[in-house]
């Protein structure tokens, strides 16, 4: 097989599910309140940063487990901008693993990026991590880039990282539909903004489920190169809309969830290894990963694939492996955020609606078998 650079699907997300209990029924009488074109305006002004005409984007992974799309998406999109220095940067040097699936090595670990970048960054971007952590390095060093002026962007559940270094006490924000209601105990004086993809506070930002790490990437691309240059890239990613309106009530965790979480969890013989062939696109990987019924691996004749943005993506079984079930090869064609529906089309015919509604329901993302909207893209 000959080797080449992919282009990873970075621009498509999804978010881990902590199912345990029941968690925020939705409300159908709720009418979400549209953005104002002032708010708009507001919103993308407070995303500018304040250091670099040309920022520094440091994208922070934890060797342990980064939450797939969380990570890969801002990276993927503000390199792919040009508009900013972007350097995914670790603790330490070995690779970081992916949740639910990938693993990537870092570019640099936090000594060495502080070595290169004294200053510190204009933005810190932060994933939804494994480990809940109340202290250690990852933390002292969010903390420091803030007290140094960095823009600190937390990713879905990464605004638990935020919490935990004191980034959300007495600010506006949001998260995951599935962590807001623990969030809002565990630091009453934060704020919690319904209906908006992104909030941001005084430096820090904050997103609901993964798959709000596509439109408030974009809008960061606004936010630095103007909007016709964020116009732009939308349109080659397929983007509609990343605009800042969200309907919160239209997600919720309930006791028929879990059942089909359980059904499919105990279909044993059921279960499925999906080898996506050269290297999985991530938002493809971050929904197979999340039926309860499959995983996704990577699967190519060599042990490191470079992606179009140049992360070194490891490779997790060889072709031929008899743990692989079937094959979803890499696309090269189509617009990147049309892959998501057409993925969750995918897990709907293998199966079933209901399935691929609920990874749906974990990525955050109006899917038409759940909503009953059909957007053609993501938001």
């Amino acid at each position: 097989m000959k080797r080449r650079t992919l282009i990873l699907a970075v621009t498509f997300g999804s978010a881990a599910l902590a199912a345990g209990c029941t968690n925020r029924n939705p409300d159908s009488t709720h009418l979400p309140k549209k953005a104002s074109p002032d708010e708009r305006q507001r919103t993308i002004a407070a995303l500018r940063s304040p250091k670099r005409q040309r920022p520094v984007v440091a994208v922070l992974g934890d060797n342990r487990g980064s939450e797939t799309t969380d990570l890969l998406v801002p990276y993927d999109v503000l390199k792919r901008s040009l508009l900013a220095e972007v350097t995914l940067v670790a603790p330490e040097a070995g690779a970081i693993q992916l949740m639910p699936a990938l693993r990537v090595e870092p570019q640099a670990t936090i000594a060495e990026f502080e070595k290169a970048c004294p200053n510190g960054a204009d933005y810190v971007i932060v994933p939804a991590f494994h480990h809940d952590e109340e202290e250690g390095p990852i933390l002292d060093w969010i903390i420091s880039q803030a007290a140094g002026g960095a823009t600190i962007v937390g990713i879905c559940a990464g605004a638990k990282v935020l919490g935990r270094a004191g980034l959300l006490d007495g600010r506006k924000a949001t998260s995951h539909w599935y962590d807001v209601n623990a969030l809002r105990r565990a630091y009453p004086t934060m704020s919690w903004v319904r209906d908006r993809r992104y909030v941001v506070d005084r430096g820090v930002i904050t997103t609901t489920g993964v798959t709000a790490s596509l439109p408030v990437s974009v809008a960061l691309v606004e936010a630095i190169g103007g909007k016709r240059r964020a116009e732009q890239l939308a349109a080659e990613l397929g983007v509609d809309s990343y605009e800042v309106d969200h309907s919160s009530e239209a997600f919720g965790l309930t006791a028929n969830w879990l059942a089909q979480a359980a059904s499919n969890s105990l279909a044993v013989w059921s279960h499925e290894t999906i080898g996506v062939d050269e290297i999985a696109l991530a938002f493809a990987a971050d929904a197979w990963s999340r039926t309860y019924r499959s995983m996704a691996v990577t699967t190519v004749s060599f042990p490191v694939v470079t992606t179009r943005e140049g992360l070194s993506l490891l490779v997790d079984v060889a072709p031929g492996d008899p743990s692989i079930d079937f094959i979803r090869p890499a696309s090269a064609t189509g617009r990147p955020a049309q892959r998501l529906d057409d993925t969750l089309a995918e897990i709907a015919a293998r199966y079933g609606d209901r399935t691929a509604a609920f990874v749906a329901l974990q990525l955050e993302y109006a899917w038409p078998a759940d909503s009953g909207s059909a957007p053609s893209a993501l938001p």
